[in-house]
């Protein structure tokens, strides 16, 4: 399973996906959570609090003019696999974190930092790990190479006016070339039954799920906190787990058709 939460900015993709890494690890898969967000949030939800783990400036090494390929590649004997043994930090549930670096750093170790961890998850074989990302926040080129690694996109929609707005966007945005493989919508902040509803008509997007607005999440992520270490009870926590079910779910037959289109187990 590989899943990249994106929405606009304060929609609750960060905590929606913390809970996820964590809930996914506790049933025993190998979880990887990746923050391509510049501003923090993802550790937070996932127990961390802020921390700033940006991968050095001395994982890549930079291309000679006129050679082929990106500017920077891992330093020559760095695999992906090894990077991520080596840079990835430990979460609560065994859950790895990795993120490049935030806001704050500037110049060339911000940008040395994003290639080599975009060229990490690119070389991750495909069957290990489970990652959850969490995706810049907004409309802008969300899907233009940091959600490559995903099999499915979920759209993270608040049922606001500006959430409708965001999400109708990104659904636009994903009839182009570089659209994921999967793009669906999952209901944040949500108030009623009716708001699923409302966000499927408004934006066309499949509803896979409604997380309910719950006062526990923000006075736990106010406080440098996970939900599900101080409300493990809470509406979220519950709504996210069903999340969870019906990504395995899917997951799971989708594998069996690819499969059975290779005639084979």
């Amino acid at each position: 399973m590989r899943v990249a939460f994106v929405g606009k900015g304060g929609a609750g993709k960060s905590a929606i996906a913390g809970v996820l890494a964590r809930l996914l690890a506790r049933g025993g898969e190998d979880v990887l959570a990746v923050d391509s967000d510049p501003m923090p949030g993802l550790s937070v939800s996932l127990g961390l609090g802020v921390v700033d783990a940006a991968i050095p400036a001395d994982a890549v090494t930079e291309q000679a003019d006129g050679e082929p390929g990106p500017r920077f590649r891992l330093r020559q004997g760095l695999t992906a696999t090894a990077a991520l043994d080596r840079y990835a930090l430990p979460a609560p549930d065994g859950v790895r974190f990795l993120q490049f670096g935030k806001a704050r750093a500037s110049g060339a170790p911000l940008m040395r930092s994003q290639w080599a961890f975009r060229q990490i998850l690119d070389g991750l074989p495909s069957e290990s790990p489970t990652i959850i990302g969490d995706l810049p926040g907004g409309t802008r080129q969300p899907f233009f190479g940091w959600a490559g690694y995903a099999d499915t996109v979920i759209v993270v929609v608040p049922p606001t006016s500006a959430g409708l707005l965001s999400a109708r966007r990104l659904a636009k945005l994903a009839t182009t070339d570089a659209a994921p493989r999967r793009l669906v919508a999952v209901v944040s902040q949500a108030r009623d039954d009716g708001d699923a509803e409302r966000v499927r008509q408004r934006t066309g997007l499949d509803v896979l799920g409604s997380v309910p607005w719950d006062d526990q999440v923000l006075t736990a992520e106010r406080d440098g906190h996970s939900v599900l270490d101080v409300a493990p009870d809470s509406p979220v926590v519950a709504a996210v787990t069903e999340l969870g079910d019906r990504l395995a779910a899917h997951t799971h037959t989708a594998q069996a058709a690819l499969a059975d289109s290779r005639g084979g187990p």
